[in-house]
């Protein structure tokens, strides 16, 4: 099993959802919305972090689960729906999950995804 973690912008999430709706055994998806920063706009200047100056970026969170043979058509369905060509379009993270649990059923394993 794995889990996959994307940050995308906010405008693109209709559209990372209506490309994930066509991968067929996904079982569904969380969506956050988040802040944060990455590097800095100029590559020389300093990025200085004092609590409530940071200019921070309004972004969108989307975790889901699968098995492991869904990983390449769920990361290329969010990676068509979220690309705009333009910096800051977003980053995919997938992990390995060592275990799931439905709490309703007991099931365990890809069984509980």
């Amino acid at each position: 099993m794995k889990e996959i973690k994307a940050y995308i912008k906010p405008l693109k999430l209709s559209a990372v959802a209506r490309e994930l709706q066509k991968v067929e055994g996904l079982t569904g998806m969380s969506v956050t919305d988040v802040r944060g920063f990455g590097r800095g706009k100029a590559k020389d200047a300093p990025q200085r972090i004092v609590d409530d100056l940071v200019d921070y970026v309004s972004y969108v969170k989307i975790e889901l689960f699968c098995r492991d043979e869904l990983v390449e058509r769920i990361v290329s369905a969010i990676e068509k729906g979220a690309h705009t060509g333009l910096r800051g379009d977003g980053k995919i993270y997938v992990s390995n999950v060592e275990a799931a649990v439905r709490i309703s059923t007991g099931d365990r394993g890809e069984g509980a995804v």
